[in-house]
């Protein structure tokens, strides 16, 4: 009987573990911009939303519930007509990772996609067809999936998040026919497009290797070996502004150390060698202007 008991336990065990998805994604839905309107279509959304970005398989591999990817989509809705069921939109998105050996959790994506417009009504259902994209809402949450899942992997393994940045531009180029704003090629240096392809582009190869090497090299490695970890961070910081140098016009380099601000001069700090801040803070105001009163901390 124990026996049993047990057979069954690992085999409900097993079943959960394959059952979990790869995110762990938190919607949430404001409206505060729209009023004299019924909730219950904002309710609707936010459920279908949560149900489609967490209740399915987006990759074939593996993930334990445990290392299901933290994520959340904040939607901000500006407009809703009941007449033809029309949404406008920003979709504020959001990723984080743990850091081995220690209790933090680093901000991997954090991104405001303002061209979002979409139509839905309080019963309908999400649903995803890959072969024939004919849904802004689903194009664009399932574009933002693959490019969580693909820095994700990114931060994991070199280069490891390629099939699913493929996917994400493959969503661009067939949802480009949609006519909304956002999926066009080259109609805007921070578009999805642009965002997708410059991750693709061979010329910003250096920028997918920083993330291996600041998340596996230099953050992972905090909690063992100080020094060394902020070493390997200083030397990614090289190919951050080597990738910066050989697409200049990409601006993954500056929505990184928008998002990277406040752990980078966390990291850099009085503890670090002089020299060393010095050469990261040089870097870092070449790429990221706007940031120098950040910056400028490090030399502090």
């Amino acid at each position: 009987m124990r026996s049993l008991f047990f057979s069954l336990l690992l085999f409900l065990s097993c079943a959960s573990m394959l059952k979990a998805q790869e995110l762990n994604a938190r919607v949430l839905i404001n409206r505060e911009q729209v009023s004299n309107t019924k909730s219950g279509v904002f309710e609707a959304l936010e459920k279908q939303i949560t149900q489609f970005l967490n209740e399915r398989s987006w990759t074939n591999l593996q993930f334990r519930e445990q290392e299901r990817i933290q994520c959340s989509f904040n939607i901000t809705i500006s407009t809703y007509s009941e007449t033809d069921n029309s949404f406008k939109a920003s979709l504020l998105v959001a990723s984080t990772r743990p850091v081995w050996g220690s209790s933090y959790s680093t901000t991997v994506w954090n991104y405001n996609d303002k061209d979002f417009s979409f139509n839905f009504q309080e019963f309908d259902k999400l649903e995803w067809r890959p072969e024939q994209v004919d849904n802004n809402l689903t194009a664009m949450l399932v574009y933002w999936v693959y490019i969580i899942i693909g820095m994700d992997l990114d931060a994991m393994s070199p280069m490891g998040g390629t099939d699913y940045l493929r996917l994400a531009l493959d969503i661009c180029n067939n949802a480009d026919g949609l006519g909304n704003d956002g999926w066009k090629a080259f109609g805007d240096t921070k578009n999805r497009f642009a965002i997708a392809n410059d991750y693709l582009d061979g010329s910003m190869e250096k920028f997918r290797q920083l993330q291996y090497e600041y998340y596996r090299k230099g953050l992972d490695q905090m909690s063992e070996n100080i020094e060394q970890a902020r070493t390997n961070i200083a030397e990614a910081m090289n190919l951050l502004k080597e990738s910066h140098e050989d697409k200049s016009l990409s601006m993954l380099p500056q929505i990184f150390t928008d998002i990277k601000r406040d752990e980078l001069v966390s990291i850099f700090n009085s503890q670090a060698p002089k020299e060393q801040r010095e050469a990261v803070c040089e870097i870092l105001s070449r790429i990221n202007p706007s940031q120098n009163q950040y910056w400028d901390k490090m030399k502090q």
